[in-house]
């Protein structure tokens, strides 16, 4: 274990003793919706502007993913509490727009996407997303070229209608970026993989990409970030090579951590029925001031990099074959966990 992991580990265990966790029902769901929105939480509304006491903009909101890039490059979802609108998705890229609607509400060490003034179309048919750009598109940096299509693609495809992205300048598809000419296909979907992790890959032609979720941190904050690293096609037990990936931990020289020990370890292979994931872990999963307890961070990195999976909805996790096992509330946690609806909304 890198002894940067165990200060990590140690600030986190303290502020998570008097954290929440999970409201519970026939079927789990991770941090619902909160009876305060994002801005409420900042004093602002949804302009940007100061909240007068008591006053709320909760009925007219809806809670969005907007993917930012943070202060050390990487491509990171905020959950943000947006104008109610018929159009959801040009909004949401409206927000990602330098310089535009979303200013007054960047969080510290985060920045806007697209370059400021660009303007857009978008049209959504059967399911793809075709998002035409203004010649202001191509004023970005060479090094936020890929990061651009990974924000756009994964903000358009968190909304249930859309399963693809395709780009254009003034009509014309595009099959590089414009600047540093960096080839992207016709289709853009999550499987085209997020921040990806720089190691070396003997053949590319036999993996295939998954996505887990690592920590960052900023002075007072601590948050997710999808990452995405390449499996060896020979592999049929993703789920199985997910759980090692968040064990094994990101890069070395990555700002990232993660909060699965070493010695944290899958008991048997992960089933899964029904669109629930069953994973039996040894008790090194477990808070180590109360044998019973999973921390809410550990969790919500396991739910949430299993559940980028087709085919997985929820999880149900065991510890030594059993399920009696208590959140940071003291609730039992006995039913399968979905992916929570707010990611990354304010500081754990």
């Amino acid at each position: 274990m890198r002894p940067r992991t165990n200060i990590l580990f140690f600030f986190l265990i303290i502020p998570l003793l008097l954290s929440g966790c999970f409201g519970l029902g026939e079927k789990e769901e991770m941090d619902p919706p909160k009876t305060v929105t994002y801005e409420e939480d900042l004093g602002l509304d949804e302009n940007g502007g100061q909240l007068e006491e008591g006053e709320s903009d909760q009925a007219n909101t809806v809670q969005t993913e907007l993917y930012l890039i943070d202060k050390n490059g990487y491509v990171v979802p905020k959950t943000f509490s947006l104008p109610s609108t018929e159009s959801v998705a040009k909004q949401a890229l409206a927000y990602l727009v330098e310089g535009g609607p979303i200013t007054n509400l960047l969080p510290d060490d985060f920045r806007a996407v697209l370059p400021e003034g660009t303007d857009f179309t978008i049209d959504i048919q059967d399911g793809v997303a075709t998002i035409d750009f203004s010649n202001e598109f191509k004023e970005y940096a060479p090094e936020d070229e890929l990061k651009i299509v990974q924000s756009v693609t994964w903000t358009i495809t968190q909304f249930d209608t859309v399963d693809a992205v395709k780009l254009q300048i003034n009509g014309n598809e595009l099959t590089e970026m414009p600047v540093n000419g960096t080839p992207i296909q016709s289709m853009l979907t999550r499987k085209n993989g997020i921040n990806f992790q720089e190691e070396p890959v003997v053949d590319v032609t036999n993996t295939r990409p998954v996505t887990v979720y690592y920590v960052a941190q900023t002075d007072s904050d601590y948050y997710y970030v999808p990452v995405t690293k390449r499996i060896s096609n020979k592999r049929e037990d993703t789920a199985k090579a997910i759980i090692e990936e968040l064990i094994k931990g990101p890069d070395m020289h990555s700002e990232l951590f993660s909060l699965l020990m070493p010695d944290v370890q899958l008991l048997e292979d992960p089933t899964i029925n029904g669109g629930v994931v069953t994973v039996n872990f040894n008790e090194n999963i477990l808070g180590s001031y109360d044998q019973r307890l999973i921390t809410k961070q550990v969790l919500e990195t396991i739910v949430l990099s299993l559940t980028e999976q087709e085919g997985i909805e929820s999880v149900s996790v065991q510890v030594n074959g059993d399920t009696n096992l208590v959140t940071q509330e003291g609730e039992p946690l006995t039913e399968p966990v979905s992916r929570p609806k707010i990611v990354n909304a304010s500081s754990f």
